[in-house]
């Protein structure tokens, strides 16, 4: 982490050739042991060329780097989510929307960033390009959270100020929380999706990593081409809830002794925090038997390339996948339809709550050799390694998909004290209360910075 990082981008910026200083340090940080395997193609040059245009200065992002994840088309690169089944691609034509909207604000593109294959894990490995590890702890390579991996770790690290990423079930706020870092996942509808390879057309939500609540309204106002309300009400003005079901499950001794300090610190800021039980999301096991709309959805899309290139996917995201061609038309039918249901009794539960605190996952970043294929050599190995895996992606999953069943917008904090690994508070609500999040995001981020030394 780069504390130099976390002061606004006017003092970064605040001197003639500051961007291209800036710049490079931004390269040498992305071509250091700490980004390794955390991009898989840079732009130096073109980055380094981009920093010296004068006409940046002026705008949002003022010439500074930006990462990309591995699925957004760039003109003239090859969008392969990470996988070796798209290698061969042809090259895209066209920036993808988000793409070109952050570098019309000034940003400079870094490099594009690994990912789970095909967004398809919270974990984060990758078996054909490697795991990044998570740059919180130089003694033990731990698994960077996915599928947005290689984004948190160019953000984590300091060589990107703004992560472009996807969060289909948390693949923004649980690397974000496992990395120490800001995760906001928007409304869903309020960024375009166009040019964004899919996993599933009814969850993703395209956002961004950042190192701070207020980079993250930034990046957001530019990525939906609107512009946050604030608010100055204090984090005592807000009415909020902690829900016990299912949310607060199996927490591991660090997010839970994090978790319940960060309630005290922020009932002790004057925070009205109540405990509600909402069983409603107990349900959601039930309404998604028949199988869930990523598996379905990502079949739909990936069907005739598994045809053709089954055999060069991951054999973890390729199984997940293909279980979505077991989906009947009425289930899915029916799918849609108890979720909106589910939605409305939400949405009534929490009605009169500004928003809900949980731990944005119950357990802080294992190991990589922990999940990782033993490499075929050990069948026995390879089963308990595959076995441990989805157990650690359904755990890491859990609390963030709740929000995106929700069609809601969340944001993920950093809630630990130095000395500690990585835990994120996430702040959650349902759709189109993205502004109310960021704001008691914006209070929540000054009352743990003066407790905890994260800012």
């Amino acid at each position: 982490m780069r504390p130099d990082l976390i002061a606004t981008r006017e003092n970064l910026l605040s001197h003639p050739g500051a961007a291209q200083a800036e710049m490079e340090t931004s390269i040498a940080i992305a071509q250091s042991p700490a980004c390794e395997r955390a991009f898989l193609r840079t732009s130096f040059e073109e980055a380094r060329d981009a920093a010296r245009n004068p006409g940046l200065a002026a705008r949002p992002l003022a010439g500074l780097a930006i990462s990309v994840k591995d699925l957004f088309d760039v003109a003239g690169q090859v969008t392969a989510a990470a996988s070796l089944a798209l290698a061969d691609a042809p090259p895209v034509t066209l920036d993808s929307p988000a793409v070109a909207r952050l570098k019309a604000a000034g940003a400079v593109v870094l490099g594009r960033t690994n990912m789970s294959e095909f967004a398809f894990s919270g974990v984060g490995t990758n078996p054909h390009f490697g795991t990044p590890a998570n740059p919180a702890d130089t003694a033990v390579a731990r698994i960077p959270g996915g599928s947005s991996s290689g984004a948190a770790v160019s953000v984590a690290s300091g060589a990107a100020f703004v992560g472009l990423g996807s969060d289909t079930g948390g693949s923004i706020r649980i690397p974000a929380a496992l990395c120490g870092i800001v995760g906001f996942k928007n409304t869903a509808a309020l960024t375009p999706r166009e040019g964004a390879l899919p996993l599933s057309t009814t969850l993703d939500t395209v956002c961004a990593m950042t190192r701070s609540v207020r980079d993250a309204i930034l990046a957001h106002e530019i990525l939906a081409a609107r512009q946050v309300t604030r608010s100055p009400l204090p984090i005592a003005a807000w009415r909020l809830a902690v829900v016990r079901t299912n949310m607060l499950d199996g927490m591991d001794a660090t997010v839970g002794g994090a978790f319940d300090r960060t309630l005290g610190r922020l009932r002790a800021a004057g925070a009205r925090i109540e405990e509600i039980a909402l069983p409603d999301i107990a349900d959601l096991a039930t309404i998604q038997a028949s199988g869930g709309f990523a598996a379905a959805e990502s079949y739909a899309w990936h069907a005739r390339l598994l045809a053709r290139q089954g055999e060069r996917y991951d054999p973890r995201v390729r199984t997940r996948i293909e279980r979505g061609a077991a989906m009947k038309a009425h289930e899915y039918i029916d799918l849609v339809r108890a979720r909106a249901d589910w939605i409305a009794r939400v949405e009534a539960a929490l009605r009169g709550f500004d928003a809900v605190l949980s731990p944005t996952v119950p357990l802080v970043a294992p190991p990589i050799a922990q999940v990782a294929p033993a490499g075929g050599t050990d069948a026995a190995q390879d089963a308990a390694r595959d076995e441990e895996f989805f157990r650690v992606n359904a755990l890491l999953l859990r609390n963030p998909s709740v929000v995106n069943m929700l069609d809601g917008c969340a944001i993920s904090i950093p809630c630990h004290v130095p000395g500690e690994l990585p835990v994120g508070l996430m702040i959650w609500h349902g759709a189109l209360r993205d502004d109310t999040v960021l704001n008691i995001a914006l209070q929540a981020q000054i009352v743990l910075a003066a407790t905890t030394g994260n800012p």
